[in-house]
């Protein structure tokens, strides 16, 4: 996308009378282009592109099938159904000023939105933890609502609104069988998970077999890491990167919740989990964590150290789970 095709977006987006004066690169996108738009009176809007181009991650057969939960959430529709699914909710997101589709500036999917130039929950907890454990009443509040929610079948929120069926019979089957191939691709590229490989796929099925059969499924994000959490100016959760929302299991968004807020997690604690799924899913994203990041150095991500640490991490916290 050129810097007048975002131009032209920006003007329509923001208003006639503006001119786009700088393009700033936003850190942190792994699957689409994140920029910053600053116009020439000082306003300022976030520009989404999707587009193969400003996507690290290397393509895997599967990638477009939508009927698979954790396929990835990449494209304006996933992200406009999200966004009405969690606005409709109460759940703060940023405001959309910019919806294109149909090639009117540029040939990918674009979305211009609301720009929260503040911190995220992330730099908010380590910068001011009192201020942090203000918004995580309030994004414990967030969660409530998308518990609350009770959809009849699983899978991206844009596919079951839009009446489609998703892969599998249950989500408890669809994490195992992710959990198998991530299993599988971990072990292929690290020999210390090679090595355990059969004890680790004995678990897998043990804990899968041990899980009760559910049929009313809530909201789930996904990937609710406190960098997808932006802070607005009264100091409430905003939610960003919402693509991948789906309607699943709620203990698949609190096992994630537990692995990326260590010791601050306890205001989004809530009664009534299913200990037998937090179980599964607990080791089943260790894998992911640790197959996903390997995957993605193959690719030319920026900044691959920081996504090595996130795999050998989650390599040895899956070790654990079954050295115990």
């Amino acid at each position: 996308m050129t810097r007048e095709q975002l131009a032209g977006a920006a003007r329509a987006a923001l208003g006639g009378g503006r001119r786009l004066e700088g393009v700033e690169r936003v850190a942190g996108g792994s699957k689409k282009g994140v920029y910053r738009l600053v116009m020439d009176d000082g306003s300022t809007a976030i520009a989404y592109l999707w587009d193969d181009t400003e996507n690290y991650w290397p393509a895997v057969e599967g990638d477009d099938d939508l009927t698979d939960p954790f396929s990835p959430g990449l494209g304006l529709d996933l992200f406009q159904a999200a966004h009405a699914r969690l606005d409709g909710l109460g759940v703060r997101v940023p405001a959309i000023r910019l919806l294109d589709r149909d090639g009117a500036y540029c040939q990918a999917d674009l979305a211009i939105v609301e720009d929260l130039p503040g911190a995220s929950l992330e730099k908010l907890i380590a910068r001011d933890p009192g201020a942090a454990a203000v918004v995580m009443v309030r994004l414990a509040e967030s969660l409530e609502a998308m518990r609350g929610y009770r959809a009849s079948a699983y899978g991206k929120v844009a596919v079951v609104d839009g009446g489609g069926t998703s892969r599998g019979t249950s989500c408890e089957g669809v994490v195992l069988d992710r959990a198998l191939r991530d299993l599988a691709e971990a072990a292929s590229r690290d020999p210390r998970i090679m090595g355990v490989r059969g004890r680790l796929e004995e678990r897998l099925l043990g804990l899968a077999a041990a899980v009760r059969p559910r049929t009313e499924y809530a909201v789930v994000h996904g990937e609710l890491g406190p960098d997808h959490v932006l802070v607005d100016a009264d100091g409430n959760p905003v939610v960003i990167d919402i693509e991948g929302l789906m309607y699943f299991d709620v203990e698949w968004e609190h096992v994630f919740l537990r692995i990326r807020l260590p010791g601050v997690y306890q205001p989004l604690e809530v009664d009534g989990l299913d200990q037998d799924r937090i179980a599964l899913y607990m080791l089943a994203q260790r894998l992911s964590l640790t197959a996903g990041p390997l995957r993605l150095l193959d690719g030319d991500f920026p900044d691959g150290a920081f996504m090595a640490g996130i795999a050998e991490y989650n390599l040895k916290q899956a070790l654990k789970l079954v050295s115990a």
